[in-house]
């Protein structure tokens, strides 16, 4: 892995993020979110519309991270139901459903199913999350303290604990075809950025040259909070097992804080120091990355166009375009016949002729 390739001198880092969502891209401009999700019939779906603006919370150092991150979080839980609705209303008419989800559609009728499952999905990845990386860890290394009493282990034991967890479910799952396909998309974005940042034409050729890892993504975020986690935890001390959890919730929203300044910093800065802790979350991200396709490339170039200063595109809802422009309706052959006789009538009547006969047919 070339580090000159993830941290490029001549790129000029940009504000706009991105999110892999199901088949598609959401990228956030500055002054414009799109939604691009490519259809089962090749065609791409976009959602443009206007960017939240920001609080005066999250302007303020170490605020602003947590302010972001739960905003990040509500966001992107809504981009991702946006998606499973446009792709649910767009399956092929030999989509296969089991039995589950025809026990949903029967329960909840077949307009809120989908929903209904999204956010099923939702609270049982929260819970889960809330489960086995905060608690697990710290119950498991609980057993270390008959054999130790030293606060920096136990803690340090937990940190790397909590890490391995946190590997290996990534690890699991990314053996899901669905979330291949996501980690795809993730690695077209990053790409996409890359391109963007490096003062180059938006083709899928241009963006495929560069690696799938960025400094500033999401997952090294995480990463950032795991080590800063296993530091912050060591000064509070080993405590009984209740307290542990309480006070590791409590703090958890100063090292989201810390973590966030740490990653603008290294998005904006090549230094040695920067590379270091940046390795970690570079490391993760070959696992939550895959090389794209052309296609996927194409929806994130679209999505990327559609959000970059200047372009005054209206907001809209519908297909697009590559250059992620809303795509106009061609008018049906029987609707211009009428509007060309009109005009022909027209025409007559301006050099004092008669209007034609319209010939019958048999």
């Amino acid at each position: 892995m070339d580090l000159s390739k993830i941290f490029l001198k001549n790129a000029c880092p940009t504000s706009i993020g991105g999110q892999a969502i199901m088949e598609g891209i959401m990228m956030r401009g500055p002054e414009k979110t799109a939604v691009a999700v490519r259809l089962a019939d090749g065609s791409i779906h976009m959602k443009t519309q206007p960017t939240p603006k920001m609080s005066k919370w999250g302007k303020i150092p170490l605020i602003r991270g947590v302010v972001n991150f739960v905003s990040s979080m509500v966001q992107g839980t809504k981009v991702l139901m946006y998606s499973a609705d446009i792709l649910e209303e767009n399956y092929p008419d030999d989509y296969e459903k089991d039995k589950f989800d025809i026990w949903i559609e029967e329960k909840f009728g077949k307009e809120k199913a989908w929903k209904v499952l999204m956010v099923f999905s939702v609270l049982i990845a929260i819970v889960l999350a809330v489960v086995i990386f905060m608690l697990l860890p710290t119950v498991v290394v609980g057993w270390l303290s008959a054999f130790t009493d030293s606060i920096i282990l136990l803690n340090l034991a937990e940190g790397v604990v909590r890490m391995l967890i946190f590997v290996g479910y990534i690890v699991l799952i990314s053996r899901m075809g669905d979330i291949k396909t996501v980690f795809q998309y993730h690695g077209a974005e990053h790409k996409t950025i890359h391109c963007f940042e490096n003062n180059l034409e938006l083709t899928p050729e241009n963006a495929q040259q560069f690696y799938t890892l960025h400094p500033r993504c999401g997952t090294s975020f995480l990463m950032f909070v795991m080590v800063i986690a296993v530091l912050a935890h060591a000064l509070m001390g080993w405590p009984n097992v209740w307290l542990r959890i309480i006070s590791r919730i409590l703090v958890l929203p100063l090292i989201a804080g810390v973590s966030y300044e740490l990653l603008k910093w290294a998005g904006r800065s090549d230094n040695w120091i920067v590379k270091i802790l940046s390795l970690p979350g570079i490391y993760l991200q070959k696992l939550t990355t895959r090389e794209p396709s052309e296609k996927q490339l194409e929806v994130a170039i679209a999505a990327m166009k559609a959000v970059l200063p200047g372009n005054d595109t209206p907001y809209f809802e519908g297909l697009c375009d590559l250059n992620g422009e809303p795509l106009k309706e061609e008018p049906a052959a029987d609707q211009t016949a009428e509007p060309a006789a009109d005009q022909a009538a027209e025409q007559a009547k301006e050099v004092g002729v008669d209007e034609p006969a319209t010939e019958g047919t048999d």
